[in-house]
């Protein structure tokens, strides 16, 4: 029972704390989940919405992207990702790379963090384009990989791999949770942070 007195500057901390970090969630819309052949599906989701709501608990700024909803040729985010933020408008783009998007890398620059933890659909896509400019602006990347899928094994591992290339640093959604809760003596998320770790399918 020795844990320092004192915690690190969570706004300085190497590690990631909810100080130092916000959460980029980009095109979990129906189709894109339905396309998914690197992971089971039902995991995926589960996954994404363990991550979506570990940002919440832990009062990370959160900016949620979709693309093609405003023309009509796709449908809005799905809905356990809406549920846990109900607050949040989607950034709606056309461009493929969300980072080509203005009001996205306006919302992503306005979340005043530089540590950026980025899921999307797909990996090696719409994770791979908008992390590697984000890395170029000097932003530390954190592809939640086991929330994030491509249409094949091979290209969601291929994506992955020029990320980690390029600088990113990959991690998991359980990883990330307990890297943000760090201490049983932050009582306050103790009891959240139990409900998400135990209650996610195959925990």
């Amino acid at each position: 029972m020795t844990s320092f007195a004192t915690i690190r500057d969570p706004q300085t901390d190497h590690l990631l704390t909810p100080q130092n970090a916000s959460l980029v969630i980009i095109d979990y819309q129906p189709v894109q989940v339905g396309s998914i052949q690197s992971m089971e599906k039902r995991t995926l989701v589960a996954n994404i919405t363990a991550v979506a709501k570990t940002a919440k608990l832990f009062g990370l700024p959160t900016v949620i992207a979709t693309v093609n909803v405003a023309t009509g040729r796709n449908q809005p985010t799905i809905h356990q990702i809406a549920e846990v933020f109900p607050d949040i408008t989607p950034i709606d783009r056309t461009s493929i790379n969300a980072w080509e998007d203005k009001d996205f890398v306006a919302a992503v620059h306005a979340t005043g963090r530089k540590k950026l933890i980025m899921a999307a659909l797909w990996t090696e896509v719409c994770l791979v384009h908008p992390a590697l400019d984000a890395l170029r602006e000097g932003f530390e990347v954190y592809p939640v990989v086991d929330a994030v899928g491509g249409t094949s094994r091979v290209a969601h591992e291929a994506g992955l791999s020029r990320l980690i290339q390029a600088g990113a640093q990959p991690t998991s959604w359980v990883q990330l949770i307990c890297e943000l809760q760090r201490d049983w003596n932050r009582a306050d998320t103790v009891p959240g942070f139990s409900d998400i770790l135990f209650t996610v399918e195959g925990h």
